[in-house]
């Protein structure tokens, strides 16, 4: 199965899932100012919600993929506040015809004086335990 990840963090916690990810999925995690090379058949894409949205950057990526080459994307996130960036993504993956898996991983990030510590260890356990079932 050829696996990419992708993500795109201000603070550091949607890298660390990131990281996490590639450490199960022994693939390297790049930033989504990198493209994909080639077909992908599970892509990760790690988001945050900034101002109750998806960053742009997550925004142009989305628009740069092919969905000839892409078989199906799962969304991983961070948020303060909100639940998860998965119908944002969901959406703007829809407008390309690209699927995304109905299974997603959220949890909190920290963001000044909340969720101090977040994403924690505990948070990554639950992560990679969350990858090995999509790549199993």
């Amino acid at each position: 199965m050829n696996i990419a990840i992708r993500y795109y963090s201000k603070t550091g916690n949607t890298k660390k899932l990131a990281e996490a990810i590639s450490e199960i999925a022994n693939v390297e995690a790049q930033v989504v100012d990198v493209p994909l090379d080639g077909e992908v058949d599970l892509l990760f894409l790690g988001s945050s919600v900034y101002a109750a949205g998806v960053d742009e950057k997550i925004k142009s990526f989305i628009q740069s993929l092919d969905s000839s080459k892409v078989k199906k994307v799962v969304n991983f996130s961070t948020a303060a506040l909100l639940p998860s960036t998965y119908s944002q993504v969901s959406k703007l993956l829809s407008e390309k015809n690209i699927p995304i898996d109905s299974r997603e991983f959220h949890c909190r990030g920290n963001f000044k004086f909340m969720h101090k510590d977040r994403p924690n260890s505990k948070d990554i356990d639950e992560l990679k335990h969350f990858v090995k079932t999509i790549i199993k």
